[in-house]
């Protein structure tokens, strides 16, 4: 299953090119798939699970050494932020920052494409994630509070490159599958959000809720399909308590697709 992952993270596409979002630059690395053979802590949350996936890749090429990582900035015993990671390539240093993200194509939310992107359960969005980064995240490399921690390194802000490993998978309406995007990467888009609404449309379908780490991995077959009879009132559950799952469907032609099921 590790190794499933693994292969789900290398696939996601980065979510935009060059540094057309924000100017935040993105991490260009030539990703080749490789039998991973390091043991990752379960209990880890999805956030920091991946940051090993990262870690893993970054090791397996010879132009890139990681100087280190998860580096918690502290004033006064109280913790500023974390850079995610210091690496140099091509002896280049650079200040990494590491975000997967699941986003949901919302038209009626902002006035922008990027605005238009919210997470399932609408408590976070693209925008407010690009902004922190932007705002908060990148700026503490320049801290003067962060400059006893570069020193240790030997390195200066000033000659080290701020770049975002930003992949993404996102989600686009049931009933609007044709949006083209125009700034965000189109193969981000790996399948739909269906609501409750709309869910009876898929009656004749088969149904799979996978656990919150194996929704890095690309869809297959071999799973315990549920009918639509015994999906239904699993999904109702997960409507009332207001909480948006992703899920597999298989449809009578064996076409599988990876959607959200979202409560609202």
């Amino acid at each position: 299953m590790l190794q499933k992952r693994y292969e789900g993270f290398l696939k996601t596409p980065c979510l935009w090119k060059g540094d057309v979002v924000f100017y935040l630059k993105q991490f260009e690395i030539e990703s080749s798939s490789s039998r991973i053979d390091i043991q990752i802590d379960e209990t880890l949350r999805l956030g920091k699970y991946i940051e090993r996936f990262v870690s893993f890749e970054l090791d397996k090429k010879d132009d890139i050494s990681i100087i280190a990582e998860n580096i918690q900035i502290q004033q006064d015993k109280v913790t500023l932020g974390e850079l995610d990671c210091l690496i140099t390539k091509n002896n280049t240093p650079i200040h990494l920052e590491i975000i997967y993200k699941f986003y949901v194509y919302d038209g009626t939310v902002g006035t922008s494409e990027i605005e238009h992107f919210i997470g399932s359960n609408r408590k976070d969005s693209l925008i407010e994630k690009l902004t922190k980064l932007k705002e908060k995240q990148l700026p503490l490399l320049y801290a003067n509070t962060c400059k006893m921690y570069l020193d240790k390194f030997e390195l200066k802000a000033e000659d080290i490159s701020q770049q975002v490993y930003f992949k993404a998978q996102l989600f686009l309406p049931y009933a609007n599958q044709n949006i083209q995007l125009k700034t965000l990467n189109n193969d981000c888009v790996v399948g739909f959000y269906i609501t409750k609404d709309a869910l009876s449309q898929l009656e004749d379908c088969k149904f799979y809720i996978p656990n919150k780490k194996d929704w890095l991995i690309t869809p297959h077959a071999h799973v315990n399909w549920l009918p639509f009879k015994l999906f239904a009132p699993i999904a109702q559950d997960y409507f009332e308590q207001k909480y948006a799952t992703l899920i597999w469907i298989k449809q009578n032609n064996g076409l599988i697709k990876k959607a959200f099921l979202v409560w609202w």
